[in-house]
């Protein structure tokens, strides 16, 4: 199974002056191609023991802050980030050949930036957030639906659901973000942004051998 990608690339003078204006314009024309949640990232952990897990889940916002998602906190993603800040994010555009990978590292989002982002989720996704306690083992799928049930009674339809206490956001502040283009004969171009210094600074783009 093999694909053969488009003779177009990716040049240097056609990058914007930071990964994130440049991520702007990939994510609106992944948008505009009609892929299905384009949003959907890969995000990569690593556990105190240094074995790695990713999971997808699905990027909520993203500035020249960084990249924000929104997780339990109690969540397997969480213990890892916990102790280990450093994550990856992976968007697999595959239907128009590309993907972009950002590493970086993850904090916590402000709880009044939470709280925005969780009042305006559907309610069913609010009940959710409370019904799940996320990674953790359970007996069956029916207890997870019994836990459902009775948030529904609990808060019936207009009564406000607060905001979980162990649930809001992550931001990652990207080091370097990579954009990758599939070429012919697999000779992809892959252009990477490397920040020079802080948060701030300039960027400095680098041409990776694919």
């Amino acid at each position: 199974m093999r694909e053969q990608y488009r003779s177009e690339g990716l040049s240097e003078k056609d990058l914007a002056p930071d990964p994130y204006e440049q991520f702007a314009l990939w994510f609106a024309e992944a948008f505009a191609a009609g892929l299905r949640e384009p949003n959907a990232m890969v995000v990569s952990t690593a556990g105190p023991d240094g074995r790695p897990s990713s999971r997808t889940v699905l990027l909520k916002g993203y500035d020249h802050h960084g990249f924000v998602f929104y997780t339990n906190y109690g969540s397997r993603k969480a213990a890892d980030l916990a102790r280990n800040p450093y994550v990856s994010l992976l968007f697999p555009w595959h239907p128009i050949g590309r993907q972009v990978i950002v590493a970086g590292t993850a904090e916590r989002v402000d709880p009044a930036e939470t709280a925005v982002y969780f009042h305006s989720r559907p309610r069913g996704s609010q009940l959710g957030a409370w019904a799940s306690a996320q990674s953790a083992v359970v007996p069956s799928r029916e207890e997870i639906d019994a836990a459902y049930a009775r948030l529904l009674a609990r808060y019936p339809e207009g009564e406000p659901v607060p905001v979980p206490t162990g649930w809001g956001g992550y931001r990652v502040t990207a080091e370097s973000v990579e954009f990758w283009q599939g070429r012919e004969n697999r000779l992809h171009d892959r252009l990477r942004y490397v920040r020079e210094g802080g948060e701030g600074e300039a960027w400095r783009v680098e041409r990776l051998s694919p």
